[in-house]
């Protein structure tokens, strides 16, 4: 990348693109059309990956090492982004730019709840870019909204489009505080129908392909009232200007908002007006993308160096001596960074330097339109979108886009199409009969229904059913409301884009639609009674898969859909297993030696597990020898619906891996109270087979082991059970290294190949025994004392590991690393004491430590915050410092900058 010499020494917040303080309003180019204008637009979205029945991201192993996709996608895009590094040629941090404060951007709402949750610090940079771009560029900020869950909007029927509207506009404001000035559509797909129900609801513009306009002319004049359209159907479109696009005439606007807007009647339309005029004819303004530039920014190298991504935007721009230009490039987000490796970086330079240099105008499309507006028209072809070559067939035709270079059909897409329509029309038809008793506007309520999604307090659900209800409704119908609504929601997230982008329908976009439609005709029949899921089964026969495993859509339902359903009895199975290894409540004697029993009876214990709320009323524990057995008394509420059991479990677990556990309603204190006689009164007898045949004449043949458990806690008792192990085994390897630590070395000594299992022996026990004094640091690192014990520990670890080859395969170890860093480095800025000396020494030998065990530590976390007291603490104290005895405090920072990876040049040239 090109040096940033020069760079401003701020976070990216202050950065200036236009420096010319003789700048008035004629020639500022921010507030009036003068030059050239660029825009970078990112799409920014994820699938939603969400366990229908738990709502939340289940662990994908495919996303190694990460958790889920969102998750390693946000390490490698959307944090990067908020944090672009520009660095010198010595690879120091000399500027971190906050992307999204330039970008224009969408992100999609299910990506922005989930980074709501998961990292709040790029939510709120996210949020504060836009607000900052906002009063850069006069009230236009660069975000802008998207169709709520990625639909293709022309194959939504008219009742989807709005929702799909209304939800994206409504998240958008909740979020960024201000109405959306446009709106991405998914996929680009457009149809005019689309483009009405948009102009309705007040979206100034959208952003398209160039591919999907056909022809184009100047806006009509009193000079000119009848120019000539030019024909650009083969994405011929001049993308440096804006467009006006009229509704068509043939499009009947009689009956649709837009009539109770004041627009015109369709056959105002088909004429324009001697004058030319055209402000009573409804209409949406458009930017087309460069397509050439867009496509080499998605799959050429241009993106890798900013000189060359800054020549290849440089050669769009036209020589025609027009006042003003905007050349727009639009790709996927996940472009910088999690495509295309550190290419954010990239951005960051070309935003803050390279467009700067060039004379140009960073901008997004609202502000270029308040500065622009259109003076040409345009006519899209009639079903478009950006990636399929044939209308809109990638989602609902075997068309061959998104194919395996032909190996594979989509015959499957058709069909899929088809189920997944009729299950929403039977689905309609149950919600307005059923909805009409419960709201005054079942539709109006479903579009409302967004404010519920945002935020599913109590309090807001009752003053959101209080708004919508027909009546005071019952506790039961206001379940029942719930389970409507969210009906409605899943039938909507069934026609996500995703499912039919690829090649199969088995992969797991297709089973996620597929899920989503389960679970909506589930909440149909526990509503309305209807039993819909063998017709649409049926329908998925009709669609074949190219896997010959499973045959068509049918049985891919039967063996990836319907095994991935969860109900209550699922639910409390899971609470009741980790409540073996969770409930640390403390224990009452009942009957047995108080080291024996864990008896919690009259204690109310309040728990979450995933989206239901579990209100633990009884709980009672017993050990008998290696048999520990656990009987409780339930009630779980979901936190989305409302719907409620009272259940009753036993669990017991054999020791090791074997789990038995029982599952019922609970009918009464009574009867449970003869469950628990019966079930510890079986245990005394310490027989694991008396126990369970004990459970199964109480609760009946059906039992849950450790295999029903949700993965994610699964996978955690799983590595508790094998703690014993892995610590005897790593006892054992640790012995054998000891034992032939003096052959280890001599087989290195003389370059001979180590025995494999020798060097293992000697990799588990060196990363055991640096792992725990990590944690010994992490308890005492306030005992300075301790501190350095452990450091001058860990050090000779890493002097041992690097003579014998050693690899330290230790993720914890290296997260606690990056965390104690960045705890001290913060300790040192903002709690400064008696102890400073001390103090940075610690921190800078933390750092070499990091280098030393060769455990790939990130000091990212720790760039920023050096980085963010940069200019505001540490260079005004150096600045005051000289001479003084805060002089050697100065350079000591400044040394610790550099180890960091920080470029500190500018003030210690200000110190000479």
């Amino acid at each position: 990348m090109t040096s940033a010499a020069e760079m401003p020494a701020s976070s990216g917040s202050t950065l200036t693109l236009h420096s010319d303080p003789n700048n008035t309003k004629e020639s500022d180019p921010l507030r009036k059309a003068n030059g050239v204008y660029v825009t970078v637009h990112g799409h920014f979205y994820q699938p939603p990956r969400e366990n229908p029945y738990l709502d939340a991201i289940e662990r994908q192993p495919s996303a190694a090492p990460f958790h889920d996709w969102n998750e390693r996608i946000h390490w490698e895009c959307y944090r990067p982004n908020a944090f672009a590094r520009v660095l010198n040629d010595q690879g120091e941090v000399v500027g971190i730019v906050n992307n999204y404060e330039y970008f224009s951007f969408n992100i999609g709402a299910t990506l922005m709840s989930w980074l709501e949750r998961y990292d709040v610090e790029v939510y709120q940079r996210i949020l504060e870019a836009d607000a900052k771009s906002s009063q850069r560029l006069h009230g236009h900020g660069n975000a802008i909204a998207q169709v709520y869950n990625h639909i293709i909007m022309p194959l939504a029927n008219e009742r989807d489009k709005y929702t799909q509207i209304r939800w994206g506009k409504e998240d958008f404001r909740s979020r960024f505080g201000r109405d959306p000035e446009g709106m991405w559509l998914a996929e680009t797909a457009v149809d005019y129908a689309t483009l009405e129900a948009l102009v309705a609801e007040g979206i100034r513009f959208i952003i398209l392909a160039p591919s999907q306009a056909l022809r184009c002319r100047p806006l009509p004049t009193p000079d000119r009232p009848h120019p000539e359209w030019i024909e650009v159907g083969g994405s011929q479109i001049d993308s440096t200007r804006p467009y006006r696009c009229y509704l068509k005439p043939t499009l009947d606007t009689s009956s649709s908002p837009l009539s109770a807007m004041g627009y015109a009647p369709p056959e105002a339309i088909a004429t324009s007006p001697k004058d030319g005029s055209r402000e009573k004819l409804p209409y949406i303004d458009i930017f087309f993308y460069d397509g050439p530039i867009s496509r080499d920014m998605g799959f050429s190298d241009v993106v890798y160096n900013s000189s060359h991504f800054t020549g290849r935007i440089g050669s769009a721009v036209r020589g025609d001596h027009r006042p003003a230009q905007l050349i727009s490039v639009a790709t996927d987000g996940e472009t910088f960074g999690h495509h295309k490796k550190g290419t954010e970086k990239t951005l960051a330079y070309a935003f803050t330097k390279e467009f700067p240099q060039q004379g140009w105008t960073v901008t997004n499309f609202a502000h270029y339109l308040s500065l622009n507006s259109p003076s040409w028209e345009v006519e899209l072809k009639s079903v478009t979108a950006w990636s399929c070559a044939h209308g809109v067939g990638r989602w609902e035709d075997d068309c061959g886009c998104g194919g395996e270079g032909g190996v594979w059909h989509q015959k499957w897409r058709r069909p899929l199409r088809d189920a997944l329509n009729w299950l929403r029309d039977q689905l309609t038809d149950v919600y307005q009969e059923h909805g009409r008793q419960l709201f005054r506007d079942p539709w109006l309520a479903r579009d409302e229904y967004i404010q519920v999604l945002r935020d599913r307090s109590a309090g807001n659900v009752n003053r959101f059913l209080a708004r919508h209800q027909t009546h005071k409704l019952t506790a039961a119908e206001q379940v029942d409301a719930l389970r409507l609504l969210e009906m409605q929601r899943h039938a909507l997230l069934m026609f996500t884009s995703c499912g039919w982008f690829f090649e199969e329908i088995s992969r797991p976009e297709g089973t996620q639609i597929m899920r989503y439609a389960a679970r909506a005709l589930e909440l149909a029949g526990e509503v309305a009674g209807v039993q819909l899921e063998k017709g649409f089964v049926k329908r998925l026969g009709l669609a074949p898969s190219n896997v010959d495993e499973f045959k068509h859509g049918a049985e891919i339902y039967r063996q990836l859909v319907l095994t991935a359903q969860l109900g209550f009895k699922q639910v409390a199975a899971h609470y009741a297993i980790t409540s073996l290894f969770t409930n640390q409540k403390p224990a009452q004697a009942h009957n047995l030696p108080r080291k024996d029993v864990a008896d919690k009876q009259s204690q109310r214990y309040h728990k979450k597990v995933y989206c239901y709320a579990a209100n633990e009323l009884d709980y009672q524990l017993q050990r008998m020898g290696s048999l520990t057995l656990a009987v409780g008394n339930l009630k779980l509420v979901s936190e989305i619906t409302w719907e409620s059991e009272h259940l009753v479990f036993a669990v017991l677990h054999l020791g090791g891996w074997d789990f038995h556990c029982c599952i019922q309603q609970f009918t009464g204190r009574r009867d449970y109270s003869q469950i628990k006689e019966k079930l510890f009164g079986a245990l005394k007898q310490a027989s694991a087979a008396h126990t369970i045949l004990a459970m199964t004449q109480l609760f009946g043949e059906e039992a849950f082991s450790l295999q029903n458990l949700f993965a994610e806690e699964r996978h955690r008792i799983m590595g508790l059970l094998s703690q014993e192990t892995l610590t005897r085994l790593g006892q054992l390897y640790t012995q054998a290294y000891r034992d032939n630590y003096g052959v280890l070395m001599a087989f290195h000594r003389d370059e001979i190949a180590v025995p494999q299992e020798l060097q293992v022996a000697a990799d588990i026990a060196l990363g055991h025994r640096c792992l725990m004094t990590l944690r010994s640091l992490e308890q005492e690192i306030a005992d300075p004392q301790k501190s350095w014990s452990h450091i001058l520990e860990l050090e000779a670890i890493a002097t041992e590991a690097k003579h014998l080859r050693c690899r330290l395969n230790i993720p914890d170890g290296k997260q606690m690393l990056e965390q104690l860093i960045a705890r001290s480095l913060w300790q040192l800025l903002h709690d400064a004491n008696d102890s400073f000396n001390a103090d940075i020494q610690l921190l800078e030998r933390l750092i070499d430590v990091g280098d030393q065990l060769n455990i790939d530590v990130s000091l990212q976390r720790s760039q920023e915050l050096y980085f963010s007291c940069l200019q505001s603490q540490i260079a005004p104290v150096c600045i005051t410092s000289v001479g003084n005895e805060a002089d050697n405090q100065c350079l000591q920072l400044l040394k610790l900058g550099k180890k960091l990876a920080v470029d500190v040049s500018a003030i210690s040239n200000q110190l000479r």
